[in-house]
């Protein structure tokens, strides 16, 4: 199973390289600017260093100029969501042939300058824009959240569970839902009462940090889980969900995480304490859109690109250290889920599924 990796080269050294409003020359490749295509980021409030959905974008970035040695790239990060509009627009003037716009909070930000600059090249991750000159790139992670529910419940001790989220968002929340319906299938097929804590389904309500950074938040919300009996936690709150991945690691074994974005084993410090990760694959999406484009060829608005389990846009990363202590037969029924999900003889709903 294919997890992103590449970031650990480089793009995680880099979260003190650029500050918001600033053009980061130091992440450029010099040569001959007529013979480069320069491909310029924009990062979401989580910055760079999230270990999650920025550091997986960078990552893309990283592996299309390793593929193609005219690609140059170059991020700015944004401290606060005042500064999209600002860092998209000074790319705009710099020239940049991509750029690229990362999470769905970026979406209204991304639209304007867009339609303001139509012959102008973006792409974004986690929207869809009605610009033709964005090329999204979505991710249908409740399949995959799916999985990591049904997993959830085959390996709780207490029968409770828990999930969290950064923002009440559709990018966050699909996370959720998947999660839900995999606690709930379970449940049908072993007869067992698991029960979710922090998001319900169907009224959409849950709990959230309201943040992505502040990894305080995310250990002070999971904190109120594990009080409430939960013994697996699913933060999805970018950097803020590092809270819970410290404290399940200092509990000594007491509750463990499903981290997402990125395998958490691969891009934080808490392996031990990680059942497994939601993977979205952000990394090679975008370096195949930045590869495409600067071969010359259109990037298609519609349909864009869907990260499904089918084509491995979507996963569940490896069990790790926990794989000796997942039963066989829980680990042969998830894999028969994600080729019933896979076939479309299972289908996984989300009212934030990507349309």
């Amino acid at each position: 199973m294919r997890v992103v990796s590449v970031f650990a080269v480089g793009g995680l050294a880099l979260g003190a390289a650029a500050a918001c409003g600033e053009a980061p020359d130091d992440n450029e490749a010099g040569g001959n600017a007529a013979d480069k295509y320069t491909a310029c980021m924009v990062t979401d409030v989580g910055g760079i260093d999230d270990k999650s959905f920025n550091t997986s974008a960078w990552a893309g970035l990283e592996a299309a100029k390793a593929a193609d040695s005219k690609i140059d790239i170059k991020y700015v990060a944004s401290k606060a969501e005042a500064d999209y509009e600002p860092n998209l627009t000074q790319y705009v003037n710099q020239d940049c042939n991509f750029i690229l716009a990362v999470g769905g909070l970026m979406g209204e930000a991304t639209s304007k300058i867009a339609k303001a600059n139509p012959d102008q090249q973006f792409g974004i991750v986690d929207a869809k824009l009605p610009e033709s000159n964005v090329f999204p790139m979505q991710f249908d992670t409740a399949q995959a959240g799916y999985l990591a529910g049904y997993l959830a419940a085959g390996m709780t001790k207490t029968d409770k569970v828990g999930t969290y989220g950064g923002m009440k968002i559709g990018p966050v929340t699909i996370f959720m839902d998947g999660f839900v319906d995999g606690v709930a299938q379970y449940n049908q097929v072993k007869g067992k009462n698991v029960q979710v804590l922090g998001w319900n389904k169907q009224t959409q309500n849950g709990s959230f940090t309201n943040d992505f950074v502040k990894q305080d938040e995310g250990k002070k919300v999971s904190d109120t889980l594990v009080a409430q009996g939960a013994d697996i936690i699913m933060p999805v709150a970018g950097g803020a969900g590092l809270g819970t991945t410290a404290a399940a690691q200092a509990s000594g074994g007491k509750y463990s995480v499903i981290w997402v974005d990125v395998d958490g084993c691969q891009s934080t410090p808490n392996c031990p304490a990680l059942l497994t990760t939601v993977v979205k694959n952000i990394s090679d999406a975008v370096k195949d859109a930045v590869v495409t484009a600067a071969k010359g060829d259109k990037l298609a608005h519609d349909p864009g690109y869907l990260g499904t389990l089918a084509n491995n846009g979507v996963s569940l990363a490896p069990y790790h250290e926990f794989d000796g202590k997942v039963p066989a037969e829980l680990k042969a029924e998830i894999d028969k889920l994600k080729a019933d999900i896979s076939s479309g003889a299972i289908k996984v709903t989300s009212a934030s599924q990507p349309k």
